[in-house]
């Protein structure tokens, strides 16, 4: 049984943006989108840094630290799993993370953004918070009928619901 990563997020968290679970390179690294060609870390610096390839050369911590100060956390719909590589579709024996910590944990939340299909399954459980919820287009290089242009526009209309202060190309 593979064991998932710990969330991030914090009291000032505004927008929880929930993958599936965690890929082969993620889990080996201990890091979120820890795959160098997702696009998840290039989106979001795209759309929130006037500096995006200092954000990119960031060590991963001082990243988890940026993405909080812009009110982002991150977290995955499972705990645990049984999957050999890192496709959603060879996820087996999933274990549910607790999602409704987030009430309490986040009180500042707007909105939450499920990345990926997969993790948009568990949209009913969700919008039991009481907050708005999106489906984005999944950052993973799995995701390869999104060009990367067409990611960050919608990836771009999400933050700008959540409140973010979005400055990326239009």
């Amino acid at each position: 049984m593979l064991q998932g990563l710990a969330p991030l997020y914090s009291a000032a968290t505004r927008l929880l943006v929930l993958g599936s679970f965690p890929g082969v390179a993620s889990l080996q690294k201990q890091q979120y989108y820890g795959h160098a060609q997702n696009h998840f870390w290039k989106i979001t610096a795209t759309l929130l840094s006037p500096v995006t390839p200092e954000v990119l050369s960031m060590e991963y911590a001082r990243r988890c630290d940026w993405l909080l100060e812009h009110g982002i956390g991150l977290w995955d719909v499972y705990a645990a799993c049984e999957r050999e590589g890192s496709l959603d579709s060879s996820i087996r024996q999933a274990q549910p993370n607790d999602l409704k910590l987030l009430q309490n944990a986040c009180p500042q939340l707007k909105a939450i953004a499920h990345n990926g299909g997969e993790s948009f399954k568990h949209a009913k459980h969700t919008q039991a918070l009481g907050v708005p919820v999106y489906r984005l287009p999944s950052s993973s290089p799995a995701n390869a009928t999104w060009s990367f242009e067409r990611k960050l526009h919608a990836w771009r209309h999400v933050f700008l619901q959540a409140g973010l202060a979005v400055i990326g190309p239009q």
